[in-house]
């Protein structure tokens, strides 16, 4: 199915779910959204900020009930990971993770990041589409601590919410358009994050025959 067609479902499957159930939805497609990566927060909070214009919704409530529905579903993955560890992880991942449209390559990369930065990326990597989702699970497999780990997602999530949701506001109708430059971001941010990495691995080979020289 092409996934024009799947996104535009997801969006008027969003907008019927707001609009019918207004904050819990909200924080029920959040949760799901954190589980289910391909249903899209550039999607949700970009349109759950455009209603706030009618008065329906507030900024402060939009952002609030989106952490909520994203902690829990960060919890979920964290507990995933703690409970199944690795194997059993990407066994699940290759074997089911199309349904999800997940690959073990996401996977794999949400575990680098946490390797390579630490728990930091919980925080930072709350804005990263696709990763925000999966990095709960190496910090899982890792027993992060809870405290950390509950307060980076709080943080980072919500940052992240705020940002989509005053772009939906500032943008009404035309609040679509986010789903695109959040493309264009994802893109920069895994070219950047491939750049730093292949710097980090140079400058350590550097340093190793450096040091052989002397």
């Amino acid at each position: 199915m092409n996934l024009g067609i799947i996104l535009d479902g997801i969006k008027t499957w969003a907008e019927s779910i707001i609009g019918t159930m207004g904050y819990p939805g909200l924080t029920l497609i959040m949760f799901l959204e954190n589980v289910f990566p391909p249903i899209p927060s550039e999607i949700v909070l970009p349109l759950a900020g455009s209603l706030t214009i009618t008065g329906r919704f507030t900024i402060l409530w939009v952002v609030f009930w989106g952490m909520v529905g994203s902690l829990l579903g960060a919890l979920f993955f964290y507990a995933l990971g703690m409970w199944l560890g690795e194997e059993r992880v990407r066994w699940i991942i290759e074997k089911y993770g199309k349904w999800a449209m997940l690959s073990a390559d996401d996977f794999d990369k949400a575990v680098d990041w946490f390797d390579r930065f630490g728990d930091l990326v919980i925080f930072f990597g709350r804005m990263v589409p696709v990763v925000r989702s999966l990095v709960s699970i190496p910090a899982g497999m890792a027993k992060m601590n809870m405290v950390k780990f509950v307060l980076y997602t709080i943080v980072g999530t919500s940052l992240w919410n705020f940002l989509l949701a005053i772009a939906g506001r500032l943008l009404g109708s035309s609040w679509p358009v986010v789903a695109d430059w959040i493309g264009v971001y994802q893109n920069v941010v895994f070219a950047l994050s491939s750049a730093a990495v292949a710097a980090f691995i140079g400058l350590r080979l550097w340093r190793r025959r450096q040091k052989k020289s002397v």
